[in-house]
C-alpha cells in the first residue's frame, strides 16, 4: 500500500510547492513510485510540473481530462446524487515514475461542506464520509497505478479541506522559513494539529458503516525542512541560523511534544537512525534557491536536474550556478534517503 506523505504549514512562502517537486523527483530517483498530488487550488504545483502558463492550458486540460484534477475526481463524493469513487486520471511527467494529479481553482468550493463536515457530522451521519473521501480518492488511484510514494502539497491555511487531507496522510513534513512569522506558525501548529485529530473522532473506521472512513490516527510528523536562507561558507549565514534554531527549539519544546502524546510523530531515535542532514527534528537545511527556480519553472524540471545548457549561462555565472545545482542534488538525495527510511517506503 503506497504511503501519502502531506507537506504542510499554514504559514505561506516557505517554498512548500518547489520542495515538494524536488523531493517527489529525488525519490524517483532512488527507484520509488511517486504520486504527486496538488491540493492547493492555486495550481501552482501542476502549473510547476505541467508546464501550463495561463488559464487557457488549465481549461483545455480539464476539458480533455475531467477526472484528472482532484476536484473533479472527488467530484461523485460531493455532489448531491452520490455515487462511488473511481481512480483518478493521473499525468505522467518528463522524470521516470513520477506523476501528477493536477490541481483545481474549484477545489475551494469544497471548503463549506467539509466544515459542515467536521463540526456537525454526529448529527448528521450522512456527512461523515466527506472529509475520508480525498484519502479513499488517493489510495485508491495509487493502488491501481502501482504508486509506493503520494506527496501531497497543501495550500496555506487552516481550513477544512486542509484538515481533510492532513488526517488522509500517513505522514506529514513542515517545510519552515527562518523567519519571526514562521516560528510563530510553528507554535501555532502545536494547536491546529492535535486538535485537528481528535476532532475527526467520528469519522474513523472505528465507527463502522462508513464508505470513506479516515485513518485510525492522525499523520506521524517527519520533521521540518529549513529553507529559503543565504548560505555563507556552505552554511546559513548568522542571523539566517539564528531564527532556524529558534524554529527548531520551538518544534521539539512546544511542537513535538503534544504530538507525542497522540502518537502523531517518529521517535527521536528514528529520526537519529534516517540519515537525515540535521539533528531532530530538521530534516535538511536548503538554502535560498535564487536564479534556479527561474529555470526550473521554464524547463519544468527540479533545480537539481537542471542540464549545463538549461542553465542557459556561460563563464564563472555558469560555474557558480552548476556548483549550486550539484549541492542541491546532494541536499533532496540525503532529505530522500531520509524520508525513504522513516516511512518505510
Amino acid at each position: 500500500m503506497a504511503v501519502i506523505i502531506s507537506l504542510f504549514n499554514h504559514k505561506g512562502g516557505v517554498s512548500k510547492t518547489t520542495t515538494t517537486f524536488n523531493l517527489g523527483w529525488a525519490l524517483a530517483a532512488q527507484g520509488r513510485k511517486v504520486l504527486l498530488v496538488d491540493g492547493d487550488p492555486q495550481c501552482n504545483l501542476t502549473g510547476t510540473v505541467l508546464g501550463f502558463e495561463g488559464k487557457d492550458d488549465f481549461e483545455a486540460f480539464y476539458k480533455k481530462v475531467p477526472l484528472g484534477n482532484l476536484c473533479g475526481a472527488l467530484g461523485p463524493a460531493f455532489n448531491s446524487t452520490p455515487a462511488p469513487l473511481a481512480p483518478a486520471a493521473i499525468q505522467g511527467t518528463s522524470r521516470k515514475d513520477l506523476s501528477i494529479l493536477a490541481g483545481h481553482i474549484d477545489l475551494a468550493t469544497y471548503e463549506a461542506q467539509l466544515a459542515v463536515a467536521f463540526t456537525t457530522s454526529t448529527a448528521l451521519p450522512v456527512m461523515r464520509n466527506l472529509p475520508g473521501a480525498a484519502g479513499a480518492l488517493l489510495r485508491i488511484t495509487a493502488e491501481k497505478n502501482g504508486i509506493d510514494v503520494v506527496l501531497v502539497d497543501m495550500s496555506p491555511s487552516v481550513g477544512a479541506l486542509n484538515q481533510s487531507l492532513f488526517l488522509a496522510s500517513d505522514y506529514f513534513i513542515v517545510p519552515t522559513s527562518p523567519d519571526y512569522f514562521c516560528y510563530l506558525a510553528v507554535q501555532s501548529l502545536a494547536a491546529v494539529l492535535p486538535a485537528w485529530n481528535l476532532a475527526a473522532g467520528p469519522m474513523r473506521g472505528k465507527v463502522g458503516g462508513l464508505a470513506y472512513p479516515l485513518p485510525d490516527n492522525g499523520p506521524k510528523f517527519l520533521g521540518i525542512i529549513s529553507q529559503r536562507y543565504r548560505p555563507r561558507s556552505g552554511e546559513p549565514a548568522a542571523s539566517f541560523q539564528g531564527w532556524i534554531d529558534r524554529i527548531k527549539n520551538a518544534v521539539n519544546t512546544t511542537l513535538v511534544p503534544v504530538l507525542v502524546a497522540q502518537k502523531m510523530a517518529v521517535s527521536e531515535a528514528e529520526f537519529q537512525a534516517s540519515g537525515a542532514m540535521d539533528t531532530p527534528y530538521n530534516l535538511a537545511n536548503i538554502a535560498d534557491f535564487n536564479s534556479l527556480i527561474a529555470q526550473s519553472h521554464t524547463h519544468n524540471v527540479p533545480i537539481f536536474a537542471l542540464s549545463d545548457a538549461e542553465l542557459e549561462r556561460q563563464g564563472v555565472i555558469l560555474e557558480t550556478m552548476k556548483k549550486s545545482r550539484d549541492q542541491f542534488l546532494k541536499t533532496f538525495t540525503q532529505l530522500g534517503g531520509a524520508v525513504a527510511k522513516l516511512t518505510g517506503v
